[in-house]
Parts: structure tokens; C-alpha cells; sequence
């Protein structure tokens, strides 16, 4: 009288696909913690997204400002276009060097002295500071 748990449709006894534990696919002896080397690429990519987002925000109100006397027409239209995607790229290439410079100070400070604490990051920070400020 009971209803069969097989799946009529799949052929799969759908006990088996309820997990309980998260399962990880990790090489021997790995962490299941990423490492500052890992969290990298994310820093850069999401400083590269941040910057160009924040970069184009700031293009169409420059856009916008700079065009106040003309008229909607087409050249206006490009020329905010042409404002947000020059202030995205710059912000974007802005955010992603001082990203990629951090990240390696702070692998290369890691790898140094075989720790991994606050230490590395003050330390990382300090000098993608003083790199970054040095050129201007």
C-alpha cells in the first residue's frame, strides 16, 4: 500500500542524493581553509569589478556634469558612454594593481617567514602603500 521511494522517472533511489556532511574533493594532507595565495585571485578580481563599477558611476556623473548644456541627442549619448567606460577602466586598472600588489607582497611575506597571521597583512599593506604612493 506504501508508495515506492524509487524515482519513477530517473531509476534513482533518491536517499542516496541527501547529504549530511559537506564533501570536499582534496588533495592529501590539504587544508580546507584557502591560503592567502588562493584568496588572491579573488582580491584582484574583486577589486577590478569594485573599481569599474565605482569608476563608471563616477563616468556618468562627470558624463552628465560635463554635458549639462547640450541637448539629448546623440553626441551627448556618446560622449557620457565614452566617460563611464574611460572611468571605469581607469578606476578598474587603479583597484586591480594596488590588488595584485597587496596580494603579492602578502604571498611573498607568507612564503618568507612560514607564518600566517596579522603580521603579513599590516606588513602587506604597509608596503603596497608605500610602493603604490611612491610613483605620484
Amino acid at each position: 500500500t506504501g508508495m515506492s521511494p524509487l524515482s519513477p522517472y530517473l531509476n534513482v533511489d533518491p536517499r542516496y542524493l541527501i547529504q549530511d556532511t559537506d564533501e570536499f574533493i582534496l588533495p592529501t594532507g590539504a587544508n580546507k581553509t584557502r591560503g592567502r595565495f588562493e584568496l588572491a585571485f579573488f582580491t584582484i578580481g574583486g577589486s577590478c569589478m569594485t573599481g569599474a563599477a565605482f569608476g563608471a558611476v563616477n563616468g556618468l556623473r562627470m558624463g552628465l556634469k560635463e554635458t549639462s548644456d547640450m541637448a539629448w541627442s546623440k553626441p551627448r549619448n556618446v560622449q557620457i558612454i565614452n566617460m563611464v567606460t574611460r572611468q571605469g577602466a581607469s578606476w578598474a586598472n587603479s583597484l586591480g594593481s594596488v590588488a595584485l600588489l597587496y596580494s603579492a607582497f602578502g604571498v611573498a611575506i607568507e612564503k618568507a617567514r612560514g607564518a600566517e597571521d596579522d603580521i603579513n597583512t599590516v606588513a602587506a599593506g604597509t608596503l603596497t602603500g608605500m610602493l603604490f604612493k611612491s610613483g605620484s
